[in-house]
């Protein structure tokens, strides 16, 4: 059984996949900023970690052990078109979403690097290799994460690391439930808005993301990209196959 560390375990992805780890036995290292909305999960730790913050991740790795894994799922969103964007939002996200992914990875590589095995694993998205119309802000901290995460599976395969990228599509986790948006005074872009959220396609749950989270975790080996869910793979083959002449559009069933 591995030793595996879960950034945003409170909610969504992250709590499913500590139910699920800690199901199939292995040892279980929960995080949040918040570590008191963890204390009703059945795992061997529960600690408090804010991606942002240089102290709190050098803490909760300190405290956490040996750790064989790394589930970098923390993540936040807003919505807005790229013209009413404020950049103090966009500073946020790439913040959290890659640097802070980026963080945490850079404090519990050295420990794997010397033991010549570990798997950090990044929750990506499909809007990771692809855009979508108000969602230009996450779409650019997942495409960035993944330049540096696919950087880092190079670099770290020469100490016997894996690396790996899992990008659903739309997962029913409650991040979209409510997410702060921007769409200025005039309201220029509410009916493309509109014409998104009308056309979204099906969704999966956080238990079928953590099933994939939790195979990759004991998986024998491990592919650079993890495509999670049908929907994720039908966008995901439609961008491979759409011409680089025009922006793609992502199909409704994708999201």
């Amino acid at each position: 059984m591995s030793s595996v560390l879960i950034t945003g375990s409170a909610r969504g992805i992250g709590r499913a996949t500590a139910l699920e780890l800690a199901r199939r036995g292995h040892r279980v290292v929960a995080t949040d900023r918040d570590a008191g909305l963890l204390d009703d999960l059945p795992v061997d730790l529960r600690l408090e970690l804010d991606v942002s913050s240089d102290r709190s991740v050098r803490r909760a790795v300190e405290a956490a052990g040996v750790l064989d894994v790394l589930v970098s799922n923390a993540g936040v969103i807003f919505i807005a078109p790229i013209e009413t964007t404020p950049l103090v939002e966009l500073e946020r996200v790439l913040g959290q979403n890659t640097i802070g992914a980026i963080r945490v990875a850079q404090a519990l590589l050295p420990a794997m690097r010397r033991r010549g095995s570990g798997r950090p694993l990044f929750v990506s998205s499909v809007l990771g290799r692809m855009t979508l119309a108000t969602r230009g802000a996450y779409c650019a901290s997942k495409w960035a994460l993944e330049a540096l995460a696919e950087t880092l599976a190079i670099e770290a395969s020469h100490f016997g690391l894996e690396v790996a990228l899992l990008e659903p599509a739309s997962v029913s986790s409650g991040a979209l439930d409510a997410p702060r948006r921007y769409f200025g005074a005039d309201g220029a872009y509410e009916t493309l808005e509109a014409e998104i959220a009308s056309a979204r396609g099906s969704s999966i749950t956080p238990v079928e993301t953590a099933s994939v989270i939790a195979d990759s975790v004991e998986a024998d080996r491990l592919p650079l990209r993890i495509p999670v869910g049908e929907p994720a793979i039908r966008a995901l083959a439609a961008r491979r196959v759409a011409s680089d002449d025009a922006p793609f559009r992502l199909a409704p069933i994708a999201w």
